[in-house]
């Protein structure tokens, strides 16, 4: 299977020199993005606070594909950064400003930094369903067992 290509625009007003996203190994599956502050200065997130962090760019994503946003885990062991709606999803049909929410979840205020890797970027293929109306569901041995009905073993 052939990797399907992801077309990236820059956005007017940014810092064209922070570089594309990228995968830092060969075997990494999430290719970093970065964040690209139009004013070039940083930001700090106190703790409990989240920020819509830019990345100056779009992406045209293939039919049949998503992009997953998640966080990078680097950051959320050292300094508490997480992105809240993890994994975001970027759908093939959109164009805008890619947008990253991180969120402080530490106790220290972090700074990030003009450039600085926020996230990771993972390629995944989509499979639409339908959805069919039933007056009643199979039924199986777990039933409505919810949050922790299957034990801690």
């Amino acid at each position: 299977m052939s990797a399907p290509q992801l077309q990236v625009k820059r956005l007017p007003g940014f810092d064209a020199a922070v570089p594309l996203p990228a995968y830092a190994t060969a075997g990494a599956a999430g290719a970093d993005v970065r964040a690209n502050f139009e004013d070039g200065k940083d930001i700090t997130l106190a703790p409990g606070a989240r920020s819509l962090v830019p990345t100056g760019l779009a992406l045209a994503i293939p039919d049949g594909f998503e992009v997953q946003v998640r966080p990078r885990s680097g950051l959320a062991l050292k300094h508490g950064l997480t992105l809240p709606n993890a994994p975001g999803t970027i759908d093939s049909d959109y164009r805008g400003p890619l947008g990253v929410i991180v969120m402080n979840a530490g106790t220290e205020p972090v700074t990030l930094t003009h450039g600085m890797r926020i996230a990771q970027l993972v390629v995944a293929p989509v499979v639409q369903a339908t959805f069919a109306e039933v007056a009643a569901l199979d039924d199986t041995e777990r039933g409505a067992g919810g949050f922790g009905s299957t034990g801690m073993t």
